[in-house]
């Protein structure tokens, strides 16, 4: 399964997203920064129809709002 977290700097729920990728020790999340990489934020918005962040991409599907995006991680374990 390929996870890529779409993020960026500032964002308070990004971080609340990360926070918890990390307490659960996931190795297997790639980090998509859109304030830092034009192309990942071209990308989003392509693929997923919106600017909106966090969004996890999960096999290439979107996935929107953290809260529903820590619920997952939490449903599915590394």
């Amino acid at each position: 399964m390929k996870l890529e977290l779409f993020m960026g700097d500032t964002c308070p729920y990004c971080r609340l997203v990360k926070k918890e990728i990390e307490k659960q020790g996931r190795t297997d999340v790639a980090y998509c920064n859109i304030d830092r990489s034009e192309a990942e934020l071209q990308r989003l918005v392509e693929v997923g129809g919106k600017r909106q962040i966090p969004c996890l991409f999960i096999d290439g599907k979107p996935l929107y709002e953290s809260k529903d995006i820590v619920e997952w991680l939490r449903a599915n374990p590394q």
